[in-house]
């Protein structure tokens, strides 16, 4: 992500999609009461690699949308711009996910004890990793911009200070 994105911060944002994907997923199957099983866990990395990819997209939506900006447009803006783009095709998404593994959670019958939980974790998973993709993701991206430009400012005020002195 590093490399594609050329940014540490991007990357960060986007792999915190994991632990939110990882509490909720935890959540349901805490509740329903299934133990770590390799089922499980074959649950998590398909409910990570979504929510990976979600965050990868709703980044990618966002610097389009900072790209395109007007110049009478903030930053703001234009971040809200670019996550309101990608609010229906991650509610399709999700919505598509957890109504097709529904029905496996609820069946009953010969080969469901080995389904279920693979179905548990990446419904659970699902609807906290979408709260994180449309609301914590753009405003972290903002926060991460607003700590940019202070140093920014904190750096060329301590150059301003410095060449000051020194005449």
């Amino acid at each position: 992500l590093i490399v594609a994105f050329r940014s540490v911060s991007e990357s960060f944002l986007i792999m915190l999609s994991v632990p939110f994907a990882m509490v909720g997923g935890v959540f349901l199957q805490w509740i329903l009461g299934y133990s770590m099983t390799t089922a499980v866990i074959v649950g998590y990395i398909s409910l990570f690699a979504v929510a990976v990819q979600t965050g990868v997209i709703m980044v990618v939506f966002i610097r389009h949308a900072l790209d395109a900006r007007t110049e009478g447009q903030s930053y703001i803006d234009a971040v809200i711009d670019g996550s309101t783009l990608r609010l229906r095709p991650k509610l399709m998404t999700v919505a598509a996910i957890i109504f097709s593994l529904l029905p496996v959670l609820l069946s009953t019958g010969p080969g469901m004890e080995i389904l279920k939980p693979i179905a548990a974790p990446s419904i659970g998973g699902m609807v906290t990793s979408t709260l994180h993709v449309l609301f914590m993701t753009p405003c972290l991206f903002v926060i991460v911009e607003d700590i940019k430009q202070y140093r920014r400012r904190k750096l060329l005020k301590a150059a301003e200070s410095q060449v000051t002195s020194e005449v």
